[in-house]
């Protein structure tokens, strides 16, 4: 996957900017040299929370991969060994 060249504080920043009434999306957005669907997907993903939120959602969501990642692992192994036992 593809990772950000703008840190999480980055975005929030920039989100906050964009909520300023002096300030259209599209004058931040070219300021920030970033495309409006950009800032739309992160208005979306980041709406609402301040830079400790989304560290605590980064944090939860490469938990939550692992442990996915964890539990495919352990599907594998049980089908394997049920394959194993088949086989006796």
């Amino acid at each position: 996957m593809k990772t950000s060249r703008f840190s999480e504080e980055q975005v929030i920043r920039i989100l906050q900017e964009a909520d300023k009434p002096d300030k259209t999306v599209d004058v931040v957005c070219r300021e920030n040299g970033i495309s409006e669907a950009t800032y739309y997907k992160w208005k979306k993903q980041y709406r609402g929370m301040d830079t400790n939120q989304v560290k605590d959602y980064r944090r939860l969501v490469q938990e939550n991969a692992k442990l996915k990642q964890m539990l495919a692992n352990a599907l594998l192994e049980k089908e394997a060994i049920e394959a194993v036992l088949k086989k006796l």
